[in-house]
């Protein structure tokens, strides 16, 4: 990516930010209620994830598992269905019932628009890993040459619960073409892919 690609890019995530905020902001305050009367625990869930050049930062979502949540995923671990590092079991029994309604809409990742705006993600790019280093290979690190995003191609790819071989090689096709219009035509895919629940 270009270092005008990557200016271009940046002046796109904060434009659509403030043109947006009118709506992102009731909205995340609404979904933040709704977390709140549901389960005891923190509004916001906070979490290290690995950015671009492989700077580690705090990403946030809203809460939608319970508290203990984390020291329950050992517990889990036979009932995961990707490749390890990645976790993903059906009818996670640590989700709440707020928690199934924003994950199901996406609106459990408001709270990264605090990151893009900070500069620690944009609103396309790889989807941010909490993956310590030795689960990494050599070709895997390409996804760190830009910001991760709040979305990315493989969210609009069509297909449920890719392996993080499969993503990353999307990334790396993202990467290799990025543009602001790529990213205007993601962003739109975007939409129909969160109705339809693809990418979840």
């Amino acid at each position: 990516m270009t270092p005008a690609t990557q200016i271009s890019k940046r002046l796109l995530d904060v434009a659509l930010l403030v043109l947006t905020a009118p709506i992102t902001v009731p909205l995340a305050a609404c979904c933040a209620v709704a977390v709140k009367l549901d389960s005891r625990g923190p509004l916001v869930f906070s979490q290290r994830r690995t950015g671009q050049d492989g700077v580690s930062f705090n990403m946030f979502k809203l809460r939608t598992m319970v508290v203990n949540a984390e020291a329950m995923k050992a517990s889990l671990q036979h009932l995961n269905v990707l490749t390890p590092p990645d976790f993903k079991i059906p009818n996670d029994p640590r989700v709440t019932r707020a928690g199934r309604l924003l994950r199901a809409t996406s609106l459990d990742e408001l709270p990264q628009l605090w990151n893009v705006l900070r500069g620690d993600m944009s609103l396309v790019g790889p989807r941010p890993t909490s993956f310590t280093p030795d689960t990494w290979q050599l070709w895997h690190t390409r996804r760190l040459q830009v910001k991760p995003g709040l979305t990315g191609l493989w969210q609009v790819s069509g297909r449920h619960a890719l392996e993080f071989d499969s993503r990353s090689r999307l990334d790396d096709i993202y990467i290799r073409n990025a543009s602001v219009l790529l990213d205007l035509s993601i962003m739109l895919r975007t939409v129909p892919a969160l109705v339809r629940r693809e990418g979840a």
